[in-house]
């Protein structure tokens, strides 16, 4: 029986990729040397327990506001010495307060999530690793915060890494989304598939409907006409998924499509989401607009946002474009608790 041939690894991707241009070589070395820490980090992983207490707390908040686990500590201490590797001039991480200078002669920059998902590590369900790579911008230091405070438009490339049954590397140099998958033997992330694209007909959503009392009333509206079922204005039944590991739901879109909502809510420190702009919403909006998705705060391409701090949250809707634009219209009226079911049939006739 014929075998089936390997298939080309990330490296020879890149390398193809960036050919004899300086620039795309720099980004080609500094997204292999973050793949490269993230299959360490799926060693790790893989351990569990026996690589030690990784999901006990470390009694103190990261630098985006959330409580630190182990493993989001060594993690951040992985990626740190990968970046040091590879031409980047400063790197910002959920875990650390400010930015922090790398090497002075990098001409990038990397914001980094190192572990999305951590409530997930004691009961082994998919955690994962975000990334956004952007060029330093000329005559401001790098290694301040002030140096990432820049659309995500500028960024050159982004990416994810789920651990999960297997661990899947999606990225963009932005020429579209590749997947790859780890070769735990050979260490090397091999290519499965170039040119994903977000299919745009689902009939899957995923929200934190523990939170519904606290929605402002037209996302409350959106989600009850898809409860609804076949009984509302969508006309069909629908699934809610919910992991909390915002990768996994990415990666689930990114297969099987349909919409993910962060939206900001009435509890204290929930106006905008908890989501962080910077280093989780930008580079999961380039993905999605690469693969011909959409990702908004409700309003605006996360792209377009311009970050005031470094660890700004945002709410986030991100999916099938159709659906995420459906729902735009609905944060677009003034529908209240009033409306909602005399409005069934005027929504019905929004189209997706």
């Amino acid at each position: 029986m014929r075998e089936a041939s390997t298939p080309p690894d990330l490296s020879a991707r890149l390398e193809a990729w960036a050919g004899c241009d300086p620039s795309r070589l720099d980004i080609a070395a500094t997204v292999d040397a973050i793949a490269r820490g993230c299959a360490e980090i799926a060693g790790l992983i893989t351990r569990g327990p026996l690589a030690g207490a990784l999901g006990a707390s470390r009694g103190a908040d990261n630098g985006g506001g959330d409580v630190q686990k182990e493993l989001d500590v060594r993690c951040d201490q992985i990626l740190y010495e990968a970046c040091r590797s590879a031409p980047v001039a400063a790197l910002a991480s959920e875990e650390a307060d400010h930015a922090m200078a790398l090497d002075p002669e990098g001409r990038l920059l990397v914001a980094i999530d190192p572990l999305d998902g951590s409530s997930n590590i004691d009961t082994d369900v998919s955690v994962g690793t975000i990334f956004s790579v952007r060029r330093r911008i000329e005559g401001i230091d790098p290694g301040t915060d002030e140096a990432f405070l820049r659309p995500g438009r500028e960024q050159v490339a982004a990416g994810y890494v789920v651990y999960g049954p297997h661990v899947a590397l999606v990225m963009t140099v932005g020429d579209g989304v590749d997947l790859f998958v780890l070769d735990p033997e050979a260490r090397r992330f091999r290519l499965i598939e170039a040119g994903l694209r977000v299919p745009e007909e689902a009939r899957e959503f995923a929200i934190n409907m523990s939170n519904y009392r606290h929605w402002d009333d037209r996302v409350r509206a959106y989600v009850d006409d898809l409860v609804a079922g076949g009984d509302g204005p969508r006309g069909g039944d629908y699934n809610m998924r919910w992991i909390a590991s915002m990768v996994a739901e990415a990666h689930r879109i990114f297969i099987r499509g349909g919409i993910y909502l962060y939206p900001g809510d009435q509890r204290k420190g929930y106006a905008n989401g908890r989501l962080r702009l910077v280093y989780e919403a930008a580079p999961i909006g380039m993905l999605m607009e690469q693969a011909g998705g959409r990702a908004s705060d409700g309003k605006t391409p996360v792209a377009d946002l311009v970050p005031e701090k470094l660890h700004q949250r945002v709410p986030l809707i991100f999916g099938s474009r159709p659906k995420v634009e459906r729902l735009e219209r609905y944060l677009a009226t003034n529908w209240g608790n009033s409306e909602r079911s005399p409005l069934f049939a005027r929504r019905g006739l929004l189209t997706a």
